[in-house]
């Protein structure tokens, strides 16, 4: 049977039914309160067997769940996405009956069902609160996350996530997570191991959410992955530590690449909170693997993936994001090339300054508005402020100029020789650049044209009158 972990479509069920007495309805629904209750009672003789009965021969039968009963537990399901039929399941206790079966029933299509219903009733502020201030419920939800069952986990962070965006009992999911020391090796075998993209999705939704909520969450995971590297003696093994997860976030990251541009960008953010901290920078650059490992999976995408010369300038507005996690990363990343000898980056500076450049260059084509707006564009002029998608524009415009600015500060005379030969450097494209660093990054543009000139002393002439504030300089 194929395994469906989305609520199932409305088909005929309780909703039915025909002259509904009023006193038999679900508040404002058409569903049947009798219904509801035959198939809690039907839950509960599942999870408590009759006494005499053969254990290994009756666990066996539980872990089908007959058709019957799976097509009922699933309009419940469907039903529980109702405020009105939430809210009278929590009145009739039924999380109880969901946390035993959770608890006790060894059927994976069953325990997916209940932890979806729970995960829609979640979504209901009193509902979501009731849950989630139960000590018990949490643990057991919790352990959940040691399900072998794809579907499964993927309920159980779907409702996790959902507990962990409601601001008033966020902080207890937090801490109760900080307490559980096996959610952190759930959460990071899950990431390593699983080619469930949905499921690597929304794990890294949830550990987005954590690291977004608790700076000390995220501290105390980069520290407990610390292990000692192969062959380094005991003593000195504090000193260069290895995090597992830094390479687990990456592996997921590597799954749901060429699948889910959304779960993509959200294991880029993770490695992006991770820079925030310098514990999270030191676990991506002090382990020559995971430093260069980081880099490669990172420069392949903006180089060869990303923004590229044939891909029309608007595709900037659905990767404007992801781009900005992943040019913060390398930038990072290569601001450590200093102290870390083994990162082997050197070679990337000229194509991520091409890429950083066109990212620039259809950036302003994006904001620009048209020349000839339509007449419904003139009819009714509207004022309004910044948009979201402006603001994340403004994002990924200042960290691709710091980058950039980063990059012109490191560059040889040698390598700018060669970025002029390959054309990285033509006029139009460090114009393009300087447009967009001056006049705040004024200091390592003027850096830059002194080494320009060493190569080409033309260029460096025409660049210079092209912006006088970086003639006045040098």
């Amino acid at each position: 049977m194929d395994r469906n972990p989305s609520p199932p479509p409305p088909s005929c069920g309780p909703e039915d039914e025909e002259d509904l007495g009023g006193g038999d309805r679900i508040g404002s629904t058409v569903y049947s309160k009798h219904w509801l209750f035959g198939v809690l009672s039907g839950l509960i003789q599942i999870v408590t067997p009759e006494s005499g009965t053969s254990g290994s021969a009756d666990e066996e039968e539980q872990a089908d769940l007959a058709e019957e009963m799976e097509n009922e537990i699933c309009r419940v399901w469907d039903m529980s996405m109702d405020e009105d039929v939430a809210l009278f399941l929590q009145e009739f206790k039924a999380p109880d009956i969901f946390m035993g079966v959770l608890a006790k029933s060894p059927c994976p299509r069953l325990r997916e069902i209940c932890v979806g219903i729970l995960g829609n009733m979640a979504c209901f502020r009193e509902i979501c609160e009731s849950i989630s201030k139960n000590e018990d419920h949490g643990q057991v939800l919790l352990q959940c996350l040691c399900d072998s069952d794809p579907p499964t986990l993927l309920e159980t962070c779907r409702l996790l996530l959902t507990c962990l965006s409601q601001t008033e009992v966020a902080s207890v999911w937090v801490r109760r997570i900080r307490e559980h020391p096996s959610v952190y090796a759930n959460v990071c075998f899950i990431m390593s191991s699983s080619t469930n993209v949905d499921l690597l999705v929304k794990v890294g939704e949830v550990v987005d959410k954590l690291f977004d909520l608790d700076e000390k969450l995220m501290l105390e995971w980069i520290r407990k992955g610390a292990t000692r590297l192969p062959g380094q003696p005991q003593e000195d093994s504090e000193e260069q530590p290895v995090f597992s997860i830094v390479p687990c976030v990456l592996e997921a990251a590597k799954q749901v690449r060429s699948e889910n541009l959304e779960g993509l960008d959200v294991y880029m953010r993770i490695l992006q909170l991770l820079t925030t901290v310098d514990d999270g920078v030191q676990a991506i650059v002090q382990c020559p693997d995971t430093g260069n490992d980081t880099w490669r999976l990172l420069f392949d995408l903006v180089c060869h993936e990303f923004c590229q010369p044939d891909d029309p300038p608007v595709t900037l507005q659905e990767q404007k994001t992801v781009l900005a996690s992943v040019f913060s990363v390398l930038s990072a990343i290569s601001a450590s090339r200093a102290e870390q000898e083994h990162l082997k980056i050197e070679e990337g500076d000229l194509p991520l300054i091409d890429s950083l450049i066109r990212v620039l260059q259809n950036m302003e084509h994006c904001q620009k508005k048209p020349e000839n707006p339509s007449e419904s564009d003139t009819e009714e002029p509207t004022i309004c402020g910044p948009t979201q998608d402006d603001f994340h524009m403004k994002i990924l415009k200042d960290i691709s100029c710091e980058f950039l600015s980063n990059i012109f500060q490191v560059l040889t005379k040698e390598k700018v020789a060669q970025g002029l030969k390959e054309g990285q450097l033509s006029k139009q494209k460090c114009s393009c650049a300087f447009q967009s660093l001056l006049p705040l990054y004024g200091p390592a543009v003027e850096d830059f044209v002194k080494v320009v000139r060493e190569v080409d002393e033309a260029l460096a002439d025409d660049l210079e009158d092209s912006f006088p504030s970086v003639k006045a300089q040098t």
